[in-house]
């Protein structure tokens, strides 16, 4: 575990790293990168760079936090890849069903395991468990589908980073949406009306909507936004100002948390 400098969570947990590219949303994937300097850093859990791994060692990490958390879960994986046993999934799910007083936020762009594993009863969803789906574009909008047929009790989505509109996006029974623009080289950019088009329908649906950050300073339409200076308290790559108002809206029980 360790302490989280992504602006919607608190902690991440990695009883999984690696992966690979399935869709546009990874091609200039940060875990990647991370990984990449991590190995060369000689740090033992990255001795396979970005290979898909699984640390069978790090489970009964969350038992040792008392004080509750919130827990971004494979930030530098995807708990769904296919290479991960079913059996450490459930080995997974049960630390988190047996450790309560900490929230667990799984993202996953392998919806059709997440899917075949839960309608075959394979997934012990509680309370504490928040399952969500990258959409970062139009083609990739099924996975919504996907996870609101699960029985997961609270679903999110990571439309980040966003590289098309969402006209469309079906948000029924959607709790919480994220929108974040790519940072980093290559960075691809992020349209304003892109995002006040998802935040209008999150406004309709009265759901929470939380803008995590333009990504690059050059994407930013507002030249004077003062999220982008390192020294703001709300900084956030490129800046988190939309229209002139920050908007990192959490569900009530974490607001306190992060």
């Amino acid at each position: 575990m360790s302490k989280s400098k992504i602006s919607w969570t608190s902690d991440t947990w990695n009883p999984t790293t690696g992966c690979d590219k399935i869709s546009a949303g990874c091609k200039n994937c940060y875990a990647e990168n991370m990984s990449k300097r991590l190995k060369a850093m000689g740090q033992e859990k990255y001795k396979n760079g970005f290979k898909l791994t699984v640390h069978p060692e790090s489970l009964n990490d969350p038992y040792m936090w008392k004080r509750p958390r919130l827990i971004f879960v494979n930030s530098m994986s995807d708990l769904f890849h296919k290479d991960v046993p079913i059996e450490f999934i459930q080995s997974v799910f049960n630390v988190m069903n047996n450790t309560p007083q900490h929230t667990y936020q799984i993202l996953t762009k392998r919806t059709d395991l997440l899917s075949k594993y839960d309608s075959d009863g394979l997934l012990t969803w509680t309370d504490n468990i928040w399952m969500g789906v990258s959409v970062e574009d139009f083609d990739n909008t099924s996975r919504i589908d996907l996870l609101t047929n699960t029985g997961a009790k609270f679903k999110f989505l990571s439309c980040e980073p966003l590289l098309s509109p969402l006209p469309n996006m079906n948000l029924a029974g959607i709790d919480w949406v994220i929108v974040g623009g790519e940072s980093g080289h290559g960075a691809r950019k992020m349209d304003e009306e892109w995002i006040l088009n998802i935040q209008k329908k999150c406004m309709k649906a009265s759901i929470q909507f939380f803008f995590k950050q333009w990504g690059l300073k050059k994407y930013n339409p507002d030249a004077q936004d003062p999220t982008k200076d390192k020294k703001s308290p709300d900084y956030a790559k490129g800046g988190c100002m939309l229209q002139g108002q920050i908007h990192r809206e959490m569900p009530i029980s974490m607001q306190k948390v992060i």
